[in-house]
């Protein structure tokens, strides 16, 4: 896990011994599972603030673990990985009821899971999700995007300290390879999931979640229209939606401030 802060790892086995699946935790307090975007996972600032309220539980989909790139195969679709977690999730043995957090390609796959289990999760937040397809609001194919255009697709400030340090290459040649062979990887494993269209019919199972939902989506997010928000928003019977100005696909990252507030307030009450 890269980033800001030492986490501790733990190894569950999973899907009949198939797979043993990563998990990063830090913090203390209430447990939150947090699921990564595509490109894997990444211990950014907004992550490390929460780590102070509550236990950041943070899986890796298989195959985007270090050392573990062939655990990817034994993952065939969406399903499997939906249930996966769900087994890593219950074998943790957590102490109370977590609430769910996921980003982006993690907010689709929370939105399954919380469709799939609505008693397993207290309360669930996403930002800015995948998952649902409808005509008139544009997705942009990030898996045929080249890595130095990911950053206007990401943010709406391509200037922002965000923005910069995801995308500023090492000094180290060796190192800047490495990373975007690892990027590219990441988008690989997490795309076998939603290639070619990232919409597995999630909108007819979406009534079924039950866990009091937080919706934030960047107003000018060019990968997945903010007109999506709505659609979420809709499909989730009494959750809150709520969409930042002057923001892109990461409003955690480049609006932290306002997308911290509204979490806290959401899970405070």
């Amino acid at each position: 896990m890269a980033g800001l802060v030492d986490t501790k790892e733990r190894l569950v086995d999973v899907w009949g011994g198939r797979v043993k699946l990563r998990f990063q935790i830090v913090g203390t307090g209430a447990p939150l599972i947090y699921l990564h975007p595509a490109a894997g996972l990444h211990f950014d600032p907004f992550l490390a603030t929460l780590a102070k309220r509550y236990t950041i539980v943070a899986p890796e989909v298989p195959g985007t673990s270090p050392g573990d790139g062939n655990a990817i195969h034994q993952v065939d679709d969406l399903w499997d990985l939906v249930l996966l977690y769900e087994e890593g999730i219950r074998k943790l043995g957590l102490n109370g009821t977590p609430i769910l957090m996921g980003q982006s390609f993690g907010g689709m796959l929370a939105a399954e899971l919380a469709a799939h289990f609505p008693a397993m999760f207290k309360k669930l937040v996403l930002f800015d999700p995948i998952g649902l397809r409808r005509e008139g609001l544009p997705i942009t194919n990030w898996m045929t995007t080249p890595p130095p255009a990911l950053a206007a697709l990401l943010f709406k400030d391509t200037s922002h300290p965000a923005a910069k340090a995801m995308f500023t290459p090492p000094a180290d040649p060796e190192a800047a390879a490495n990373g975007t062979a690892a990027l590219v990887w990441a988008l690989g494993c997490t795309g076998k999931f939603v290639w070619p269209i990232a919409d597995k019919g999630l909108r007819k199972r979406l009534h079924r979640v039950t866990a009091p939902t937080l919706v934030i989506w960047g107003e000018d997010d060019a990968l997945i229209s903010s007109g999506y928000a709505k659609e979420f928003g809709n499909a989730i019977k009494g959750s809150r939606v709520e969409v930042i100005p002057n923001c892109g696909h990461i409003p955690q990252l480049e609006q932290g401030e306002t997308a911290l507030k509204l979490v806290n307030a959401f899970l405070g009450d």
